[in-house]
């Protein structure tokens, strides 16, 4: 069976994207006939991905189906795929993806531009969450290349600011899952100090000093090993299955050069070479909540535009609409390019025909 699909990046991630309203004509699109696409399409059960489209790394290894929307220009159901796991991870969502989605709806006819900037209004399907996409449509028109580059890669794009609309509590329904700003989580035998927040995704984040760091050292085999063990600590505080996609976990410490905190995030079981959307909205909201380890350790606790320190460099985040709580609008800014539109062969046994 041959499956039309469009590979777009978005920031520093690739995500395979699929027009799902033509697809519901080839196969029944329920989650056992897409994870059984999307396991043979990607390769999934091999950690290199040889025999499939996927990337083989956490940040390449993406795919989101696409249709028109009730409310919304677009809606979008996504998927992280393993890598060396035979399976697909539908829990989380993914900023990054968001961005190459808005682009990608403009070139498809799913939205006409509106002058130089164009807003695609998004909502994840996995979590309900709604984003606005501003998208850089200078002359009225979708453009295939820009000059737009963000921390982690040198390469530009088309411009896109992309904002989250009332980020907070959309997993879990609170802010802080657990009530409190910052607890203590024992894990192997070790206190470990942590805020639990839920904003853009469910996450924790671990303040670096409980673990011995400044929270700018690159995380290792050994660190990672112990952070997806306070990751499972902490999904079982917050309410949330098992999985590698969330709760999101990283470490915080205090400002670097360019930024006003540090952070250092895992990709389901890798570093991430930089931070995901999600995550850094995270991390903006914490920042704005007194008490919170990032609120500890961050230069500018409380601000409206703060800026995170990475691997690949500071990442802005600009925070608006705060009405006696956290922020209501998140806003981060992107670039995105559409690759190639493709044909991807897969097993005619993959999915269920009508």
């Amino acid at each position: 069976m041959r499956v039309p699909a469009s590979l777009v990046r978005g920031g520093t991630s690739k995500c395979w994207l699929f027009d799902a309203t033509a697809l519901r004509n080839r196969m029944e699109l329920d989650r056992p006939n897409l994870d059984r696409l999307l396991v043979d399409a990607y390769d999934a059960g091999d950690p290199a991905h040889v025999d499939g489209v996927g990337g083989a790394t956490p940040t390449t290894s993406k795919a989101a189906f696409v249709r028109p929307g009730a409310g919304v220009d677009v809606e979008y159901l996504f998927g992280q795929v393993g890598i060396g796991v035979a399976g697909v991870e539908w829990g989380s969502n993914c900023g990054n993806c968001a961005t190459a989605i808005a682009l990608w709806a403009l070139a498809r006819g799913l939205v006409a531009p509106t002058g130089d900037t164009t807003r695609v209004v998004l909502r994840n399907v996995n979590t309900g969450a709604v984003l606005e996409a501003d998208v850089d449509t200078g002359g009225g028109r979708v453009h295939e290349f820009g000059t737009e580059t963000v921390p982690g890669t040198r390469a530009g794009g088309v411009g896109v600011g992309l904002a989250f609309v009332d980020p907070a509590g959309g997993t879990t329904g609170s802010t802080l899952p657990t009530g409190r700003a910052v607890d203590d989580l024992s894990v192997d035998g070790t206190p470990v100090r942590v805020s639990m927040i839920d904003a853009g995704a469910p996450m924790v984040l671990v303040d670096a000093v409980s673990l011995g760091l400044t929270g700018q050292e690159p995380i290792t085999r050994e660190r990672t090993e112990q952070l997806r063990r306070i990751r499972r600590a902490a999904g079982e505080r917050m309410g949330l299955p098992g999985g590698d996609a969330i709760p999101k976990v990283g470490v915080v410490g205090g400002p670097e050069h360019g930024a006003d905190v540090s952070v250092r995030m895992l990709s389901m079981n890798s570093p991430h070479p930089a931070i995901g959307l999600t995550s850094a909205v995270g991390v903006a909201v914490a920042n704005s909540l007194d008490g919170t380890v990032v609120a500890a350790r961050s230069d500018a606790p409380g601000a409206t535009r703060l800026r995170i320190g990475t691997p690949a460099g500071a990442v802005a985040v600009d925070c608006a609409d705060f009405h006696d709580g956290p922020p209501r609008r998140v806003t981060v800014r992107r670039a995105a390019r559409i690759l190639c539109d493709a044909e991807i062969r897969v097993p005619e046994t993959t999915a269920t025909r009508h």
